[in-house]
């Protein structure tokens, strides 16, 4: 059975949103300008998966957390997107607010 994998089009949306080409990004993060174009398109189609270290790099070129890459659905990569952007104070408050709504 084949698993979902949410990294190529989590990659492509962040991409595209940046407003930046596959070989612009790809040249930005370190990777040979002769082969960064194809390199990225593999990993938005799903050809090949990026190292960890690799999606370390394009997610902070991409200004969104690692954790966006794994998210199963949208909400959650929004969530993710979101909370990343919070300060450390708003983190603790939401939190509590979340953990308050538990009970």
């Amino acid at each position: 059975m084949l698993q979902y994998n949410p990294i190529p089009e989590r990659l492509n949306k962040a991409r595209k949103k940046l407003g930046v080409s596959q070989k612009q990004l790809g040249i930005r993060i370190g990777m040979d300008e002769s082969s960064a174009s194809g390199r990225m398109n593999h990993y938005e189609k799903g050809r090949h998966v990026p190292d960890i270290d690799t999606l370390r790099k394009l997610a902070k070129e991409l200004d969104v957390p690692l954790n966006y890459f794994f998210c199963e659905d949208n909400l959650s990569a929004e969530l993710a997107c979101l909370i990343s952007n919070l300060d450390e104070a708003m983190k603790k408050k939401l939190i509590g607010m979340i953990k308050d709504n538990e009970k």
